[in-house]
């Protein structure tokens, strides 16, 4: 098409605007009148012009050419009509204009107003869009769907896959901001941000949890159920154990789809009792003094005599 009306009018930006501003203008417009986007009838219409002013202002020998002659009209002079008429206001010399324009538009089919196919940007990928999403430690360890309402209003179903860390990006392709010229739509790009659980933590595919025990467990030994994110498992505490010591149960922990699994690390902790009765503290203190001392042959360390109360 023709461009018709003034293109700094189109783009709503002033004669003196820079390059950035007048990028700046088009994108809001383009996005405004696309026609995947916009509900006007004209949609079509205002969007073709703002592309073909666009053209024409971003490119610096045509603009310097327009605010010097003007608008190209049909008998090929400024104004459409006698030399001096056109939004610029400028007397020409139509042989200076026609040879101007001829350069301007060579390749183009000739110049505004006369038959020509108006040039186009080519195809260009829509804008991706960000989101943030968090998911449950449950999910994220062993996959699921979540919904998701895009900015258009749109409600998608976005697949977890198992074993998605914390901070991991997932992709929906053609989801997101409209293509320009018959590009293809952008992508949404979403953030997972994995929420915690009430006993396990997470290093890579290995599930970690703390496994409190008793005096009298870490010396003699025990067995303990562990409840997992599917099933349980039960984890022998070996004698002799002490706090800080690591056990593992391999494959029971996180499972990817490609067929990865993590392991399951318990940590043992001893807890001492608290608020013991008479007969629990003689037992205990019996026990002590026939046990052998820990500190003993242990550098820099030595068990001090208890002094008897006065």
């Amino acid at each position: 098409m023709a461009l018709e009306r003034d293109p700094y009018d189109v783009l709503g930006v002033s004669r003196t605007a820079s390059d950035e501003e007048i990028r700046q203008a088009y994108r809001a417009l383009a996005r405004t009148h696309h026609p995947d986007v916009s509900t006007e009838p004209d949609a079509d219409k205002k969007f073709a012009e703002v592309q073909e002013a666009y053209e024409l202002l971003s490119d610096a020998e045509k603009r310097a050419a327009f605010d010097r002659f003007g608008k190209a009209g049909p008998s090929g002079f400024p104004g459409g009509g006698a030399p001096g008429g056109g939004w610029g206001g400028q007397q020409v010399d139509p042989s200076q204009f026609s040879d101007l324009f001829e350069q301007m538009f060579s390749g183009d089919g000739g110049f505004a107003g006369g038959p020509r196919s108006a040039s186009r940007p080519g195809p260009r990928h829509g804008t991706d869009v960000s989101k943030n999403l968090t998911v449950t430690f449950q999910t994220a360890s062993l996959g699921g769907t979540e919904h998701l309402e895009l900015e258009n209003g749109d409600r998608v179903d976005l697949k977890i896959p198992a074993g998605v860390e914390d901070g991991a990006k997932l992709r929906l392709r053609g989801k997101g901001g409209p293509g320009v010229a018959g590009g293809s739509p952008g992508d949404v790009i979403v953030t997972i941000s994995v929420g915690g659980h009430p006993y396990f933590t997470r290093q890579g595919l290995d599930l970690m949890v703390d496994i409190p025990i008793t005096i009298a467990e870490a010396a003699l030994g025990t067995s303990v159920r562990v409840k997992l994110l599917k099933g349980s498992v039960d984890v022998r505490i070996p004698p002799g154990s002490s706090s800080g010591t690591r056990l593992r149960v391999r494959d029971q922990g996180i499972e990817t789809p490609d067929g990865k699994r993590g392991n399951l690390i318990a940590s043992v902790e001893v807890v001492a009792p608290k608020n013991l009765s008479d007969a629990e503290r003689i037992t205990l203190e019996s026990l002590g003094r026939d046990l052998p001392d820990p500190r003993e042959g242990h550098p820099g360390v030595e068990s001090v005599a208890e002094q008897p109360e006065a």
